[in-house]
């Protein structure tokens, strides 16, 4: 059996099923860039056309004399150290982004954070959003592959294995249509 015509609608499907899942990853930003965090720097023109979302992670590189401090607003406003919500002075700190809101980070050594070394960005909750009911993150959701023949009609029930992400988000209904379509059709082709 000749498979002429095929190439084409693979290549189709695999280049929908990338327009729709690769924007929904979470994003690594480097803080700082090149410069990494260091005294002196403008972070707030950093995050300037940055988009934060629930699930994105933020990496601190720096060298030794610095932490990265989680604050709450009013001492990242005033610079205060010591009430830290977290610390770490690892050298490369990496904050994985797990709630909306605003977030707010300092260096704790003292006059670091007038000198510039203070980081607020402010995250969305992004989408897809996980349906109410949905399975806790963590948890992998899976639905047995049930192929049927009747006939000569082939009919596959809605298949998937992937983990949820760590922020407990769930594929959107689109993206498990898209998922559905492209093992059906690997199926088919096989």
């Amino acid at each position: 059996m000749k498979m002429a015509g095929v190439g084409a609608p693979v290549v189709y499907v695999f280049l929908v099923f990338c327009m729709v899942v690769v924007p929904s990853l979470a994003t690594v930003y480097t803080v700082g860039d090149s410069s990494g965090w260091t005294i002196g720097s403008d972070y707030s023109t950093w995050t300037s056309g940055k988009t934060f979302t629930v699930g994105d992670s933020i990496v601190f590189n720096y060298g030794s004399g610095h932490t990265v401090d989680e604050v709450s607003a009013s001492d990242y406003n005033t610079c205060t150290t010591g009430n830290a919500l977290t610390t770490d002075s690892s050298g490369a700190t990496t904050i994985t982004l797990k709630t909306a809101g605003a977030h707010y980070f300092i260096c704790g050594v003292t006059g670091h954070c007038g000198n510039g070394m203070k980081l607020a960005v402010t995250v969305t909750a992004g989408s897809p959003t996980a349906p109410s009911g949905s399975t806790p993150s963590g948890t992998t959701t899976s639905t047995p592959t049930t192929p049927t023949t009747s006939g000569s009609n082939t009919t596959i029930t809605n298949t998937h294995y992937f983990p949820e992400s760590s922020s407990g988000t769930a594929f959107s209904p689109f993206v498990d249509a898209v998922i559905t379509f492209v093992t059906a059709f690997v199926w088919l082709l096989s």
